[in-house]
This record gives structure tokens, sequence and C-alpha cells, in this order.
């Protein structure tokens, strides 16, 4: 998820009651909550191979057993120091609770394991085990960025934190109630989502007498009861996909396409390609539907150019973010891998 859904997360259970077990409370909670996503560095490597290293290991158990430690004593660290300050800038407010160690460290516990919980969510996928297993795992509910839950956890945040100030008694309740709505949210999410992939294999096995190898129903921005799914079958030449889109609203109406993508390439071509391109293997390795989609290149010599990419982001505007080629040049091919272009 986004970092602001996430931040929003540590506020809501900060405003439950628990920024009340010790001082730096909230403001753990919500770095806690952003801690897994310092991953987030491998973006300055450029290319993709930010893919093949975030949502990995700093989302995995190691790290949500190690980060808790170093924030807790961060903060520590920090409510020590701005005691040494005293009244100066900076110092430490008279009005704040004390630092209870423990709670701390539990705190920042909670917020790191919101984190992943969240991650899942979405169809981008997360190693939940790295780095014992490097499996990636799809809750295929949420979309990446949702308004929806923006929404529940800033009125709930807010509204707590009002009554908060006007001293009343259940300023709590307000975000209990969006803690709530929000887990309602999701659950009923993965419904629709599981719905939505069992009626897609159905009518394509209906409407085509075979049964898809794999069905992924894709969350969509805003219209949280539709999804954008996607079937794959295997074919003589490589997988091929079809889409399907699902509408809730409209369940007894589920529009479906003949396939729309097929891949073109040989086994032997993407292992080759692999092991000459660091890109294409870190790509690969990230990839859940991938495509391949072998083209003739010019004016560098015999060979292809191989365009990868994957289905789950296909539209214009994440293609390009999600996506490699591969140059590969006959001569470095074997007799029988050239002759299959």
């Amino acid at each position: 998820m986004d970092n602001l859904t996430h931040s929003l997360a540590g506020a809501v259970l900060g405003q439950l009651g628990l920024k009340k077990k010790t001082g730096l409370g909230m403001a753990t909670l919500i770095i806690a909550a952003n801690i897994p996503d310092i991953d987030a560095v491998a973006t300055l490597l450029g290319g993709v191979q930010h893919l093949a290293i975030r949502r990995g290991i700093t989302h995995g158990p190691l790290a949500m057993l190690i980060l808790p430690i170093i924030l807790a004593g961060i903060m520590i660290w920090f409510d020590n120091w701005q005691s040494r300050r005293g009244q100066k800038k900076w110092g430490r407010s008279p009005t704040r609770l004390p630092v209870h160690k423990g709670w701390l460290l539990t705190l920042a516990y909670i917020g790191c394991l919101s984190h992943p919980a969240l991650d899942w969510l979405n169809s981008y996928g997360i190693r939940l085990l790295e780095p014992f297993s490097s499996r990636w795992f799809y809750g295929d509910s949420i979309f990446i960025i949702d308004i929806w839950i923006w929404a529940a956890l800033i009125a709930g945040v807010w509204i707590s934190r009002r009554r908060e100030k006007m001293k009343q008694a259940d300023w709590q309740r307000p975000a209990w109630i969006s803690f709530a709505t929000v887990s309602a949210y999701i659950f009923t999410n993965g419904l629709i989502t599981g719905k939505a992939e069992a009626d897609t294999a159905i009518a394509v096995e209906q409407g085509s007498g075979v049964t898809p190898v794999q069905v992924v129903a894709n969350p969509v921005p805003i219209t949280f009861w539709r999804r954008d799914v996607i079937w794959q079958m295997t074919g003589r030449n490589g997988k091929i996909y079809g889409e399907a889109q699902f509408d809730l609203m409209n369940s007894e109406k589920l529009n479906w396409q003949v396939p729309l993508v097929q891949s073109n390439a040989s086994p032997e071509l993407i292992e080759k390609s692999k092991a000459m391109n660091a890109d294409v293997r870190d790509f690969l390795f990230w990839a859940r539907l991938p495509v391949f989609l072998k083209e003739d290149r010019t004016g560098a010599g015999p060979g292809f150019v191989l365009n990868i990419s994957d289905m789950r982001f296909q539209s214009p505007v994440a293609q390009s973010r999600f996506s490699v080629q591969a140059n590969i040049s006959l001569d470095k091919l074997s007799t029988t891998e050239a002759g299959s272009k």
C-alpha cells in the first residue's frame, strides 16, 4: 500500500488508545508502520532491479523481529536527548508521558506488523517469508491506493483527535469505528475477488471448453466492486492470456474475451535471455503473469528483441515501468535455439 495509508493506519492504532501507553507512542506507531519500506532505496538503482528487491527482506520475519528493536532503541535515545536539552529548543515537553520501554517496543512491533499485513492485500506481491523462502504472496483484494480506506482512516483519526482535545470521554470510539469499518471493507473485497475469479473460471470453461490454468482478479481504483480478471491457458507455443471484466453490481453478465496475448518465445530462448541479461532475471523473479513477445531487430545484426511484460500491468500508464527488453544476437544462441526463431 502507499505510505499515506500506512501512516494513517499507525495513527488510527494510536487513537485506539495505544498512544497513551507510553511517551512517543503515536510517533513510534506511525514510523513503525512505514519502516519496512526502507527498501525503497532500491528504486535508485534504475531499470527493473528494484522489482527483485522491494517487498522482500525488509518485509519478512527477520525484519519484523529486528526492525522494531532498532526503532525502539532510536526512540529511547531521542527521548534521552530531549531530556538533556531541558527547556532549550527541541527539548522534551513537560506534558509528554514518560517513556515506558516495554510498551514502546510493543508499539514498534504492532506498527511494523501492520505494514506487511496491508501490503499483502494488493496484487503487486510480497515475500512474507524472506529470507527463508522467496515465494510471493498476493491478496488481490485492495488496489494499492484506495481512497475509501483513506476516507475511513482520515475520518477516524480527525474525529477522534477532535474529541480528545475537547476532553470527551469517548474520544477513542471514532478510531474504533474506523478500524472496524476498514476491516469489514477489506474482508468484503476479499469475497468480491474470490467471486470474480470463480465466476470467470466457470465462464471461460463453458465458453471455450478449456479450464484456465490460473485466474487472477486485479482490484481497480475507486470502483472497488469491479475487477479486471486475467485468465491464463497453456498453448503449444507458450502461455496464452485472456481478460475479463467483473462487476458485482451486474454479476449476471460477465464480460470475458478471447485470448488477448500469446507468448511466442520458446522456454530455451527465455532461459538464454535470463542467463545473458540481469534485468531479465530480476524482472522474471518478480513477474507473476509474464508475457514474452519476440520480434526481429533491425540495424544491429541478426537476432531479435525479446519484450517481457506482466499481464497485471498492461495499461499504458504502468507498462513502461513494469517491462524489460532483451537484445539477443543469433551468434550467441545454439543452432537449435536460433532455428526456433
